[in-house]
């Protein structure tokens, strides 16, 4: 959430740079609604003082031995216009909340102009795309061919958009997932979390999935009327950890990974990625979380990136790095490098990793802060990257070590995980 003292210091600055992701911020509403605050605000301030002058007169006048019931029955009138303005005065900040609440984050002003995935700005590209001697098939006849990933099974199941898999290429899958965990952990510095895979609406609403993104959740109703929602992204429940908490200076930054399921309902997307395991209701992920300091928070942009690529590196996967413009941004970033793999059945790279900076613009919907130099609050900043999705990272392995025969060669740095196996084959 923005800070709404920036749109009353220079509210058409606020709308230019807005104007760049493209938002059209409601100026005019916004300048109303706070119109209506400063009235009211101005009229409860009269009051309070006229109550605390009221008793200290009612005081002094019982001190002499005075009649005060008329002191009395003013303030008690006041005490009621008071009462009415107080409730006023909070139904107009939680409007100003609410406008807020739909409002997406500055761009930073590193970030390129544009208008669509096709302004992005390609920063480099790493490994060389391999030459096969054969017509590389994609991830989900090799599954078939392999025996090994079931979609049909999996529509029985459950429906579309999910998947089963089975034997030595579920056991890989399983493998990615503890190879990235063991090199975040034992090379990068991240503490590694278990967190719940339901959250409140709370934890939605303060990293930005909620009230905007609500049609790609899966809620779940609880006994009591309300709902949990199924978390579309670890990134949910960890950066929550420090929901309504300050965080000793001498913490920060926090660094945080996490490996769950993900679920999204992938409203607007039907069409999009129908085949395969591109594009799924579930998936897991492996997530980074950084809480920074905020004059450190870009340095920890820069490293989480490199992060994430050492995976990529690690695999001997051929990527590129992209960072993303104003138009192409999530709602709550500020800066956005997305991680592209390369894919030879689509003859495309495609993404397996966004990395970002949200500023403060997380914490101050999470009220997250930290204890300054000067012992004052501060909002930190928040950072997270998938480090990496792990199923498309099965998918970018499966293509990119495909056999002639439909086998597929089990990477290096993933052969202890595998007990040794250098090839699946079919069952």
């Amino acid at each position: 959430m923005l800070d709404p003292q920036l749109l009353r210091s220079d509210i058409e600055a606020v709308a230019r740079r807005l104007a760049a992701r493209p938002y059209a911020l409601n100026a005019a509403a916004f300048a109303a609604l706070d119109e209506q605050r400063k009235a009211v605000q101005s009229r409860t301030q009269e009051l309070q003082a006229a109550r605390n002058s009221s008793a200290k007169r009612v005081g002094q006048a019982k001190g002499r031995g005075e009649d005060v019931s008329a002191l009395m029955a003013e303030a008690a009138q006041a005490g009621v216009e008071l009462s009415g303005l107080e409730m006023k005065l909070q139904e107009i900040q939680d409007k100003v909340r609410d406008f807020l609440l739909d409002v997406p984050n500055l761009p930073h002003a590193s970030v390129p102009e544009g208008k669509g995935a096709e302004d992005n700005l390609e920063m480099r590209r790493i490994g060389t795309p391999r030459t096969f001697g054969f017509a590389p098939q994609d991830h989900t006849d090799l599954g078939a061919t392999l025996g090994q990933m079931d979609f049909e099974t999996a529509t029985k199941i459950a429906g579309s958009r999910f998947v089963v898999m089975k034997g030595p290429l579920a056991r890989l899958h399983r493998a990615i997932a503890q190879f990235m965990l063991d090199v975040h952990t034992a090379e990068h510095g991240y503490t590694e979390v278990y967190v719940p895979y339901l959250v409140n609406a709370d934890s939605m609403r303060g990293t930005g999935q909620l009230p905007k993104f609500e049609e790609d959740l899966f809620a779940v109703p609880r006994g009591d009327a309300g709902k949990f929602y199924l978390v579309p992204t670890a990134e949910v429940p960890v950066t929550n950890m420090v929901r309504d908490e300050i965080v000793p200076l001498e913490k920060l930054p926090l660094k945080f990974v996490c490996h769950s399921p993900c679920f999204r309902s992938e409203a607007g997307s039907y069409g999009k990625d129908t085949r395969g395991m591109i594009r799924q209701h579930q998936f897991d992920k492996v997530e980074l979380v950084q809480i920074s300091h905020p004059e450190r928070s870009y340095e920890g942009l820069e490293a989480l990136l490199g992060h994430a690529e050492t995976i990529l590196k690690r695999l001997e996967l051929p990527y590129r790095v992209i960072t993303l413009c104003t138009g192409d941004m999530g709602f709550s970033a500020a800066k956005t490098y997305d991680i592209e793999v390369w894919l030879p059945a689509q003859n495309a790279y495609r993404e397996i990793s966004s990395c970002s900076n949200f500023e403060a613009f997380q914490a101050r919907r999470m009220q997250a802060r930290f204890r300054n130099e000067k012992g004052r609050p501060e909002l930190v900043h928040t950072l997270n990257g998938s480090g990496l999705a792990v199923g498309r990272t099965l998918v970018a392995i499966m293509e990119n070590y495909q056999q002639a025969d439909g086998s597929i060669e089990v990477p290096a740095a993933l052969k202890p995980y595998m007990g040794g196996l250098e090839f699946i084959r079919a069952s």
